[in-house]
């Protein structure tokens, strides 16, 4: 069969199927076995996780997220995050770098050097690359942080519209019998803080506000034997504002901004103030803050005017716009009251000084109780004066506004 010719040809006719069949099986066990090589290699080069080991001998592996003040933020790999006390932790090290702050160090744009960290005894210990050690106690802590992180806060220069915060506040009232009608209310708080860690002296932070009220009552005649028409009440107040402050010291900071007002209470058609100033940070640590700041604004009021009656009657007077320079003195105070409960106050001041009659106020004082997750039941009180309103209408708006709020963070 070896001398056989026929054997040879069909032997070279195999020959390419098979090493064909060869090849194929090649690629294909590579192509099953590929993934599996590089998950495995995947998960050599990565890093083990963090264990924590809690005086209890309890024991939690994950990642440790940061830390402030005597307590750690963990994020266990089976219950989530929590909060752990640093007097409750026997062990814990971890395989990332951080750069832990002191409660009296003072900061500032120098960058800092990443360190590895280890936590036992109520201490935590400190290793820089080059071996040199420190243990800080616990109560001495003011901030753990990642260290790329930290490098990421202290340089990082993000986008105009990244890193925004703030709330949404709805709420209504309809009321439906023989009067009926209804007022709607709507509030949009916005800001961003550059950067957005507290641990960190600030360099900018840019705020927007949004406010709108708007209801119609009708109640008609009772009874109505000469078919005379309801009459109706009518409910429109709209704010906004939007300010930017650039900060030269921790504390200090030059601003711009701007704000535009509608309240048909007073008069007031259109308002509209364009200002530069100067703001101070009086008083600021976890729990509170206080601000105070003043400016120097281009101001324009357009009031609503009377519909004139048919001759042979006399006209009704008319209210003179006015075109205003003036200033705006403000406070601002925001504190965390017990059980989470946020508490804001606000007083404004704005004076003409080419028409000293031609002055308002401002004053606002809001709580935030939460209810459920984001979510918190908001009740505020707002008062507005205008000392030059409209010829017929009261200086004064008072609001009482309740609403649901929903936070961003």
């Amino acid at each position: 069969m070896e001398n056989d010719p026929k054997f040879h040809l069909a032997l070279r006719r195999r020959l390419p199927q098979a090493q064909l069949l060869r090849r194929l099986t090649l690629v294909v066990l590579a192509t099953m076995f590929t993934p599996l090589i590089l998950s495995a290699q995947d998960k050599t080069a990565a890093p083990a996780p963090d264990v924590v080991i809690l005086n209890n001998g309890d024991q939690l592996t994950g990642k440790l997220e940061r830390g402030v003040g005597d307590s750690i933020l963990f994020k266990s790999d089976v219950v989530g995050e929590v909060t752990i006390p640093l007097s409750k932790v026997k062990d814990l090290k971890s395989s990332s770098n951080f750069v832990v702050l002191r409660k009296d160090e003072k900061t500032t744009r120098a960058p800092k050097q990443a360190e590895a960290i280890t936590v036992e005894n109520n201490t935590v210990k400190r290793t820089a690359p080059s071996g040199n050690a420190e243990t800080i106690a616990s109560k001495d802590i003011g901030y753990i942080v990642d260290g790329a992180i930290y490098n990421k806060e202290l340089n990082g220069n993000p986008g105009f519209f990244h890193g925004w915060d703030g709330s949404v506040t709805g709420g209504a009232t309809v009321l439906q019998s023989t009067s009926y009608g209804q007022t709607y209310t709507a509030a949009l708080a916005l800001i961003r803080a550059i950067p957005s860690v507290a641990y960190l002296p600030p360099r900018t932070r840019t705020t927007f506000n949004l406010l709108e009220t708007y209801g119609k009552l009708t109640q008609p005649v009772v009874p109505n034997p000469n078919n005379l028409p309801a009459a109706q009440a009518k409910t429109s107040i709209f704010h906004t504002d939007f300010e930017h402050d650039k900060y030269l010291t921790p504390r200090f900071y030059m601003l711009g901004g701007l704000s535009y007002d509608h309240n048909f209470s007073q008069g007031l058609n259109f308002q509209q103030i364009y200002g530069v100033g100067a703001g101070y940070t009086v008083l600021k640590d976890a729990i509170q803050q206080f601000d105070v700041k003043a400016d120097l604004h281009y101001e324009q009021q357009k009031f609503i005017q009377p519909e004139q009656p048919l001759p042979p009657l006399p006209p009704l007077p008319l209210t003179p716009d006015q075109n205003l320079i003036g200033s705006t003195f403000g406070e601002t105070y925001l504190r965390a009251l017990p059980g989470k409960i946020q508490l804001t106050h606000s007083g404004t001041y704005i004076q003409s000084w080419n028409n000293t009659d031609a002055w308002s106020a401002i004053g606002t004082l809001g709580l935030a109780l939460p209810v459920y997750h984001r979510f918190s039941l908001s009740v505020n009180l707002l008062d507005n004066y205008l000392n030059n309103p409209a010829i017929g209408f009261n200086k004064n708006s008072l609001q009482f506004v309740t609403g649901v709020t929903y936070s961003f963070h």
